[in-house]
């Protein structure tokens, strides 16, 4: 089975092109945000994903419409190279200690987009990115590739460890919920 992907998007706010691969590979990401940048290799790293990403965006705003349309292309794509999602196992989560924080995620390849988010950070940006943009990614992830996502920092107090505990665990998280164990699409009504 393929589970392979492409997707461009392009409007006047941004161009991006990203190519995902559910069986790994090189990551190779640039969308102009040194520290989204960081997040989305390690999410990618922790997924055991294979990602090219090219991201130009109107930074001279801010990096919203970067982040948001990220997160637009990453769940067209992962919808596309799960197909029906036939032989995966649905389902994954994963706690990340990030020293002083502790973040999780749950979630459920369900066809389903909804998202619980759980967040405080008590900083306004890390580095170049804003942190109040790392809900805006997981939304338009979860709602573009299907998902049901929840995510929680129990505990905190940098907005850097928690929004990287919040990625690595949402990357361990979907490691579990796509791996193949079958044939037969995980549902007990046959479809998802």
């Amino acid at each position: 089975m393929n589970r392979m992907a492409t997707v461009k998007r392009t409007t006047k706010e941004t161009n991006l092109s990203l190519k995902l691969n559910l069986e790994g590979g090189p990551v190779d990401i640039a969308t102009g945000i040194g520290f989204f940048d960081h997040m989305l290799t390690a999410f990618a790293f922790y997924a055991d994903l294979g990602i090219a990403l090219s991201a130009k965006g109107d930074l001279y705003v801010d990096g919203h419409h970067t982040v948001e349309d990220t997160g637009i292309v990453l769940g067209q794509a992962l919808k596309m190279a799960l197909n029906d999602r036939a032989g995966i196992r649905r389902f994954g989560s994963a706690y990340v200690p990030m020293d002083e924080a502790l973040c999780f995620t749950a979630l459920d390849c369900s066809g389903r987009p909804f998202l619980v988010f759980d967040a405080p950070m008590h900083q306004e940006r890390i580095g170049d990115y804003d942190s109040c943009l790392t809900v805006e990614f997981m939304r338009a992830v979860s709602m573009n590739a299907g998902l049901t996502l929840h995510q929680k920092a129990f505990y905190g107090e940098n907005a850097h460890h928690i929004t990287e505990g919040l990625f690595k665990s949402f990357g361990l998280a979907l490691k579990d919920a796509i791996r193949q164990e079958g044939l037969r699409v995980p549902s007990t009504k046959g479809v998802l």
